[in-house]
């Protein structure tokens, strides 16, 4: 198996249009979480008022803070070896994260939002914390979307198919529970991913046919 993975890489990145694919891809990472900590913190120095919440109003409080910053570290980490150990994939999957994150920035930026008065504690000396996220970036659930996204990319394998659809509902309960987004947050990055999922498909046609998924 192992000789078959490195026989796999050996080949992809002979590939000079793969490279640059994938080089750009990165840079359009690069360029998306650029623009998205630059757009939260706009979003974080602009929030108004709390509303009220159908949901939130009558859910208790549970600490979720490992949950949101390190169980959600886990998940990149997953996404990342999956990508290497399917490296076709490489392109196209770092191209529709660039671009759930750069829509995503968009969003936070319109509608001021301030946090919900009561949820949980989250560490602010925690990495993650005012680097890729802010507070005030709370439409839409980065926590729930991005795991249905790869939800999505990987679709037709079953077991990938079953754990980013799993983790999704996790971290959305999560941070519901939480009261770190609004409930309106957590539904609508459904409806939302798949619009970028299927905006990907069209705009990186040709990364999509490759990578096989």
């Amino acid at each position: 198996m192992l000789k078959k993975f490195l026989l796999n890489h050996k080949e992809i990145w002979k590939d000079k249009s793969f490279i640059a694919s994938a080089v750009l891809s990165l840079l359009f990472l690069a360029l998306s979480l650029f623009i998205n900590y630059h757009a939260g913190v706009y979003a974080n120095s602009s929030q108004s008022n709390s509303v009220s919440d159908i949901l939130l109003d009558h859910l208790p409080i549970y600490n979720v803070d490992f949950i949101f910053f390190e169980g959600f570290s886990l998940l990149l980490i997953s996404v990342l070896l999956i990508i290497i150990y399917k490296p076709r994939t490489i392109p196209f999957t770092l191209k529709s994260l660039s671009l759930f994150i750069f829509i995503r920035s968009i969003f936070i930026t319109l509608t001021h939002l301030k946090e919900f008065p009561q949820r949980a504690f989250l560490d602010p000396n925690n990495i993650f914390q005012n680097v890729f996220t802010f507070g005030g970036d709370l439409f839409f659930s980065a926590h729930t979307g991005l795991p249905f996204l790869m939800a999505l990319l990987f679709w037709k394998d079953k077991r990938l198919r079953l754990l980013f659809l799993t983790a999704s509902i996790f971290f959305g309960v999560s941070v519901l529970l939480g009261h770190l987004h609004y409930s309106i947050d957590v539904f609508a990055a459904y409806f939302i991913t798949y619009s970028i999922y299927k905006i990907t498909q069209s705009i990186f046609r040709k990364d999509y046919n490759y990578s096989g998924l």
